[in-house]
């Protein structure tokens, strides 16, 4: 008969932070609700001063010596905590990408459909590949590809901008990457009060191009 399993230790969770009689420094450095510096003072002091103000100590740096403390509402900090950390995901999105498939050959209205398409990445934080595939004949006169390619980076060009100049993988494929710009620099998204179809710039008679 074999013998019975042996029991398992629970080991309960480490909290996110130390707060309140959970921290165990014997002096911290102190910040108030506003962030502003109170400076190093002994643990009961600190506790006494948040209590004071019906809030909680929270230690933030408990590597640091002294260690840390904020007097703040803990469900207010774990809320803005929550909510910085999307936005440095948000702020990252970049690392994603979308791949965009074009052809020599293609016409005005797909032509539109990827170029909005791209504009809604870009606008997303997104990256975009936009990659075109020669067929047949077409590789012989790979300069169609080129324009092609071009055009879609200059109808990009409020929201984006090419990593590097749009170059050949291979003997068959056409490759241009394109990063989006920063909010600062970038176009307003047009899907905000535009919906629909983004056209692309057609010359002019005087070669300028229109909308």
């Amino acid at each position: 008969m074999s013998p019975p399993y042996p029991p398992r230790t629970f080991r309960p969770r480490e909290p996110l932070h130390r707060r309140n009689g959970k921290i165990r420094a014997r002096e911290v450095r102190v910040i108030d609700q506003s962030k502003e510096q109170l400076g190093v003072m002994s643990l009961n002091d600190a506790l006494k001063l948040a209590r004071d103000q019906d809030l909680d100590l929270v230690e933030i740096a408990a590597n640091a010596t002294p260690p840390v403390c904020r007097i703040v509402n803990y469900g207010k900090f774990l809320y803005e905590e929550s909510k910085r950390e999307k936005e440095a995901h948000k702020g990252h999105s970049g690392g994603r990408m979308k791949e965009l498939q074009i052809s020599a050959s293609i016409d005005p209205h797909d032509f539109g459909v990827k170029l909005n398409h791209a504009i809604g990445f870009l606008c997303d934080d997104m990256k975009v590949r936009v990659k075109l595939r020669f067929k047949g004949r077409q590789r012989a006169h790979k300069e169609f590809g080129f324009d092609v390619v071009n055009r879609f980076v200059k109808g990009v060009a409020g929201y984006g901008h090419p990593d590097s100049p749009p170059k050949m993988l291979g003997d068959r494929d056409l490759n241009v990457i394109l990063s989006p710009l920063p909010r600062s620099k970038r176009a307003k998204d047009p899907r905000a009060d535009q919906p629909g179809e983004l056209k692309e710039p057609q010359p002019s008679a005087n070669g300028a191009e229109e909308a």
